[in-house]
């Protein structure tokens, strides 16, 4: 497993740096709601993914290998509940303006969201089938796993906030802080595309 361990922690270091829904998420809750309200958000991607990622090592990957019709239906459902929050992100009024705000995601919002979140499928599957060892158990190289996401996860989702905080400071007009929603709106939809394709 030492020889595997670097280049995992590289891989989880650009697999969480990269855009994806929970980074563009992030971002557009930053500039909307501020770093403070995305706080819980935060937490709950830093504790969610890493919490999946140790149950998938135990053995819930292999479950959707026997049973592809889940897999093909929590594609489905995760693109379908992403382009719903696109557009939600579309139509979010912004810091100035409470009426239609809406609100950032809770920590169990965001933590429940990784389960149906393509992008976290995807890298947790790939770390096990490309960096297990057969020199471990599955609890050791799971809880291993887990932990690395868990160290790299909570910087990631504050840098990604921290620019959208950033961003919705300098967004001073709510027409220019539609217009990030639109753009952010696109960016996760197109990234609902990329399943497909």
């Amino acid at each position: 497993m030492s020889e595997t361990l670097l280049p995992f922690i590289l891989f989880a270091m650009s697999a969480t740096l990269t855009p994806g829904p929970n980074n563009v998420m992030l971002l557009a809750s930053g500039a909307n709601f501020g770093l403070r309200a995305t706080g819980p958000h935060m937490l709950g991607i830093s504790f969610g993914f890493p919490l999946m990622v140790f149950a998938i090592g135990l053995g819930l990957g292999a479950v959707f290998e026997q049973l592809p019709v889940l897999h093909e239906i929590l594609r489905w459902a995760g693109g379908a509940y992403l382009l719903w929050l696109a557009w939600r992100i579309a139509t979010a009024a912004g810091m100035g303006e409470t009426e239609n705000r809406g609100k950032p995601f809770t920590f169990l919002q965001a933590a429940g969201f990784q389960w149906i979140n393509p992008k976290a499928w995807i890298m947790a599957v790939s770390a096990f089938s490309v960096y297990s060892t057969p020199d471990l158990s599955a609890l050791p190289q799971s809880l291993l796993f887990g932990a690395v996401f868990l160290a790299i996860s909570f910087p990631s989702c504050g840098i990604w906030t921290v620019f959208g905080s950033v961003i919705g400071r300098l967004l001073k007009s709510p027409r220019a802080l539609r217009m990030f929603n639109g753009a952010m709106a696109t960016l996760l939809a197109a990234s609902v595309l990329l399943l497909f394709v």
